[in-house]
């Protein structure tokens, strides 16, 4: 990364939206059910979903709960996202000033939110999550998404998720921009808060993916309309550098870490046959991982959560008969690990640490073997 980084001013890059006149709310609820995405209403002239009922003010039930949601009523807000057009008919003819909700995670939508809020620059550390930015990068001239999403950007050497003029972009009534993505895959992609403390793609920058829902283009809120910028008006595929860039920063789910399989016997037997000097040592951590480091060459269906949850359960014996220390087993589980599945750090650990605390209950001696 360059030593100095230079940042637009202000609306001197960004698209700016084309004029458009917004069509009612329930043409556009029609329009994005029409594309497969379910949708919501919204509380006239807000972003906010529409109220409850009386009964489900009080919260005393779940939205899986609740009655009003196979009666056809909007209660529990994106919960009740749909794609009946006769529902939605119905909603939007009763209350046509309301606003329209697109659920993203039914809809299959990753969207990224990009804000442009006047606020102050956190420390560097949480500006890029996960990347640390060197005290001699001069950040001045950083203050919105748009600035933080675009280092991202640059320092995988892609062009800004908000110049992405192959996919719908809609600008927002406060300055911000939403990109819209299709996920491609079956993954449930979670949602983010760029501000926040917990998961986070960049400063600025919110996600919106399954647990959350999107406002959609056209509507209209007291501060204004969401507008379609330039001339697609479909969601693109979700870039491969961005998904492992979500993925990277914990926006998918804790994976099914599988139950540790038993060691074959085979391979028992040489783990046992080796003794504790430190040249065997490091000839035995290589032959366990050996098949970890195999995954590398394959990228995908390789069973990779498998292999590496069976050497770190192995390895974690070793750390329980003393003979690996835990700080050279873990470091060792790391370095492979991440060799063969680079970007998927988050998974990989949590595969380790199951493993290791399996393994370590399991204590793997150089003579008689487990107990």
């Amino acid at each position: 990364m360059s030593s100095e980084l230079r940042f637009p001013r202000s609306g001197s890059t960004w698209p700016v939206p084309e004029p458009s006149v917004a069509a009612p709310p329930s043409a556009t609820a029609r329009w994005c059910a029409r594309r497969g995405w379910p949708v919501h209403p919204l509380a006239p002239g807000r972003k906010t979903p529409a109220g409850n009922c009386e009964n489900c003010r009080g919260g005393a039930h779940t939205a899986a709960d609740c009655a009003c949601l196979p009666a056809g009523r909007w209660c529990h807000g994106f919960h009740a996202a749909t794609l009946d057009q006769r529902r939605i008919q119905q909603w939007w003819t009763a209350h046509p000033d309301f606003g329209v909700g697109v659920a993203c995670g039914p809809a299959g939508l990753v969207v990224i939110d990009i804000d442009a809020h006047a606020a102050a620059v956190p420390h560097r550390d949480r500006v890029l999550p996960g990347i640390p930015i060197a005290e001699h990068i001069d950040l001045t001239g950083l203050a919105t998404g748009f600035h933080s999403l675009a280092v991202l950007a640059a320092l995988r050497g892609k062009p800004s998720p908000a110049e992405d003029a192959n996919t719908l972009r809609v600008r927002t009534p406060s300055g911000g921009l939403h990109v819209w993505y299709r996920a491609e895959d079956n993954r449930r992609w979670q949602c983010s808060t760029g501000s926040g403390s917990g998961r986070a793609l960049a400063w600025q920058v919110d996600v919106r993916a399954h647990g959350g829902y999107i406002i959609a283009p056209g509507t209209t809120t007291s501060a204004g309309t969401y507008t379609p910028v330039g001339e697609t008006r479909e969601p693109a595929a979700l870039p491969l550098w961005l998904a492992q860039e979500l993925e990277r920063t914990g926006h998918l789910p804790a994976p099914d870490i599988p139950a540790p399989r038993p060691v074959p016997p085979r391979a028992q037997q040489a783990v046992l046959a080796a003794g504790g000097g430190r040249r065997q040592v490091a000839g035995l951590l290589a032959a366990i991982l050996a098949p970890v480091e195999a995954c590398g060459q394959v990228s995908e269906g390789a069973g990779f959560s498998d292999t590496l949850n069976r050497a770190a359960f192995t390895i974690g014996g070793l750390v329980a008969a003393h003979r690996v220390s835990r700080e050279e087993a873990e470091q060792a589980l790391r370095e492979t690990a991440s060799a063969a599945r680079p970007g998927q750090e988050r998974r990989s650990e949590q595969i380790i640490a199951s493993g290791l605390a399996a393994g370590l209950t399991r204590p793997l001696y150089a003579h008689g073997g487990r107990p």
